[in-house]
């Protein structure tokens, strides 16, 4: 090796060494302002990076059987939304607030706040596990304290806990001492996973007093002074609604307790965008630090315009709208966005093939990229993401894991003996591509067989260590499981039925669906006898919509009794259409039905079929 590129290569090893340990450092500072700077002691502080609305409170369990989409995160959640933005070059994220219990609540649904001056410990140590893993991770936290909207609770509970009107918050004292007792609750408390209080954790980089608050200044005032009276370490963020051209009010600009200003940007134009914020940097005049604490919904251009306006005129930081991870029981939360033209989902790093229509991919390598500008350094080369973890397979059919930091894709692994010799059956599997359901089906898996099974995560860095493994699996029999991403699975259909990808929210997040209309029918072949047969639907009635037959040889049809679950939860903020399961089990085992026919006798979308079969030959 000649001399000159051994000196290459120790530099760039020095150069990755340096960011590690640059990112990886325990804080030393609170952050603090420096005129129109944020500082970290005495370094320039600034970001680009995401909002995290379910970091502490998810509103996105869309399992089809579940009744209602809230619960708390675990900390496997937590860790790897917070290690993925570290990944992504992200110094801080935002919250969303904290959620006040509604008057429609079910018994079962958690909030942080229940009730004047009462609140939930099982919730707060969910944030407490927050800001503990944010001070491993090396990340900040911006925490919105109140919410103007009512969708996880805010200003409407609040002023209905007392039967007085949501525009009555800003101005009544009852319902003003109400919230500081939420302040000094938050403020006050002891991390129960640190043993830190909050108001003298570091990784808080600021409070702000509200999500997009529609308050007078004298409330904001009120407000921000009790929260410095209580905690004098951490910055105060102005939560006030500037949005999409509403300025930021002249009081908060000159008002000495107020340490940041922020506004949030929807608009579809970028130009406009861009003349809103350069008009909020003109009246701010240097006087203060500014966030961007929300934009989205548009282009890979156009993001990569605003960020690079963020970058070039010295704001203090932008977050992008928004982030999920990993969910516990495998693949991702999704959430659809109301304001996204139907197109434009959360995001998922490091981006996946099914954000294909909002440019996931390519939108997560440049704002990497920018998330690294904004700090004057390089990116960092990817790292190798770490084993995911196998879950118990009941059969070989139902196969998931939970996911890994920056993996893109998993190749499944299958063996008869626990010590090799492992065979792929399942190559660059993507768990982002399934909606609440289970992760791979192995078609391969042989009737009769008992099987062993591992997963390994691969990126552009490199392949894991392999999982943990689990087994033996006995394959009972086989599943044919449809998620209508086309038409291929089906055998035959008649009728009017049409794909259906749009307005995923109403359905539970499930993008791909069958709507099908009166007096249409799908049908279906297995090369084997039938066991069972499951089907995941949605209608606009709490009735049956369908009726279901099976044939030996596609031209006798037996009727087949079924049982019928509903999932409705309620239409809820997003009009959830309702949910049923039909479920029927095959006890004639006299005949050896191998097709299935769905009759449709009112409006549907199907989201989900499953015919459990046993395989022709076998005895």
């Amino acid at each position: 090796m000649k001399p000159s590129l051994k000196i290459i290569i120790i530099i760039l090893f020095l150069y990755i060494l340096g960011c590690q340990r640059e990112m990886e450092k325990p804080f030393e500072n609170f952050i603090s302002v420096k005129g129109n700077q944020l500082m970290d002691g005495d370094s320039l502080f600034r970001f680009l990076s995401f909002n995290i609305p379910n970091l502490n409170f998810v509103e996105d369990e869309m399992n089809f059987t579940t009744l209602h989409p809230f619960r708390l995160p675990v900390s496997y959640e937590i860790r790897d939304a917070l290690m993925s933005v570290k990944q992504i070059g992200g110094q801080v994220v935002r919250s969303y607030t904290l959620p006040v219990r509604r008057e429609s609540d079910t018994p079962d649904i958690p909030r942080y706040v229940i009730g004047p001056g009462e609140f939930d410990e099982n919730s707060f140590k969910v944030m407490d596990t927050v800001l503990a893993i944010a001070n491993e991770a090396g990340i900040r936290l911006i925490v919105p304290l109140l919410n103007n909207w009512k969708w996880m609770g805010g200003v409407p509970q609040y002023a209905a806990f007392r039967g007085k009107l949501p525009e009555e918050f800003w101005t009544d004292s009852l319902l003003i001492e109400d919230f500081k007792k939420t302040i000094e609750y938050t403020l006050n408390r002891t991390n129960t996973a640190s043993g830190i209080k909050y108001k003298d954790d570091k990784a808080i980089l600021c409070w702000e007093t509200g999500n997009e608050l529609s308050s007078p200044y004298s409330w904001t005032k009120e407000i921000v002074s009790h929260i410095k009276s209580i905690d004098t370490n951490h910055l105060v963020m102005d939560g006030f609604n500037a949005i999409d051209g509403i300025d930021i009010p002249n009081e908060s600009i000159e008002d000495s307790l107020i340490d940041i200003l922020t506004t949030h940007h929807y608009k579809l134009n970028p130009d406009e965008i861009i003349s809103d914020i350069r008009k909020q940097l003109v009246r701010i005049n240097g006087k203060k630090p500014y966030i961007i604490g929300e934009y989205g919904f548009l282009g890979t251009g156009a993001i990569e315009q605003i960020s690079d306006y963020i970058i070039n005129n010295g704001i203090s930081g932008g977050l992008l709208w928004s982030l999920r991870f990993h969910r516990r029981e495998g693949g991702f939360y999704w959430h659809t966005e109301p304001l996204g033209g139907g197109i434009f989902k959360a995001f998922h790093y490091p981006g996946f093939s099914s954000g294909r229509e909002y440019n996931e991919e390519d939108l997560m390598t440049m704002f990497r990229d920018k998330a690294f500008q904004i700090k004057g350094l390089k990116p960092l080369p990817d790292q190798i993401p770490d084993p995911p973890e196998l879950f118990p397979i009941h059969k070989p059919s139902e196969i998931s894991w939970q996911g890994s930091v920056g993996a893109k894709y998993y190749d499944v692994e299958r063996s008869v003996s626990p010590d090799g010799n492992w065979i792929i059956v399942g190559y660059n599997v993507s768990d982002a591509c399934q909606y609440y359901t289970p992760l791979f089906n192995d078609y391969s898996a042989q009737y009769g067989q008992q099987y062993f099974y591992r997963v390994i995560a691969k990126n552009i860095a490199g392949e894991s260590d392999p999982s943990n493994v689990v087994g033996p699996v006995k394959t009972s029999g086989r599943t044919l499981a449809d998620d209508f991403r086309n038409m291929t699975v089906m055998y035959f259909y008649e009728g009017d039925i049409n794909l259906i990808s749009r307005n995923e929210r109403e359905f539970k997040e499930i993008k791909h669906r069958l709507e099908s209309n009166e007096g249409s029918a799908v049908y279906y072949y297995v090369p084997g006898t039938i066991k069972s047969v499951r089907i995941n639907l949605f209608t606009q009635e709490d009735t049956t919509s369908l009726s279901l037959s099976l044939s030996e040889d596609f031209k006798v049809y037996d009727k087949q009794s079924i049982e019928r679950k509903s999932y409705f939860m309620g239409k809820g903020d997003y009009n959830y259409w309702i949910p049923s399961q039909y479920y029927s089990s095959v006890n004639d085992t006299a005949k050896s039905y191998r097709y299935v026919k769905i009759s449709i006798e009112k409006t549907t979308q199907l989201a989900r079929v499953e015919i459990e079969y046993k395989p022709e030959n076998i005895k």
